[in-house]
């Protein structure tokens, strides 16, 4: 799996759980002005459900270290520069406690995102709830039994 088909998987379960993170709709990698004069590419944007406001969604696919201080406070700037409400930033393994501490104070919540997920086979964590997306293959056989039971004993039997 790369980088950016892990950015699409979770587009499409943020937007299916859009409710859950008190949002509206997520669209997906876009360029949102700045008031710095730059414009900035976001992985993606979450509109409030209300239609007003904002969050900016970046997912960091690191599965061998841990979103730093440094990396969680270029989303804070990028936060402050568009007037976005807040962030999430989806990965697969815990903050570090810098990044804990500048995710806190810039409203940026944190979405832990299994790093082979699929939108079908998923695992995916958001503060104290667990969201579990499975797939199976399921094959059925018909089958008939019939019992002829006469004064409680079975009398004949067949399977078709």
């Amino acid at each position: 799996m790369t980088w950016r088909t892990y950015e699409e998987v979770a587009e499409y379960l943020l937007n299916q759980f859009a409710e859950q993170f008190k949002l509206g709709r997520v669209e997906g990698k876009q360029l949102v002005p700045g008031m710095s004069g730059t414009h900035w590419e976001i992985d993606a944007k979450g509109i409030n459900s209300d239609g007003d406001g904002f969050l900016i969604i970046e997912c960091r696919r690191y599965t061998n270290s841990r979103l730093n201080q440094e990396g969680m406070a270029a989303l804070a700037y990028r936060i402050q520069d568009t007037g976005a409400n807040g962030g999430i930033v989806v990965s697969p393994l815990e903050l570090q406690s810098g990044a804990k501490k500048v995710a806190a104070h810039s409203n940026v919540q944190h979405v832990i995102l299994d790093p082979n997920s699929t939108t079908l086979e998923y695992m995916m964590k958001f503060l104290n709830q667990i969201f579990i997306g499975f797939s199976a293959t399921v094959s059925v056989t018909d089958s008939l039994h019939i019992q002829i039971v006469r004064d409680g004993k079975v009398i004949d039997e067949r399977k078709v």
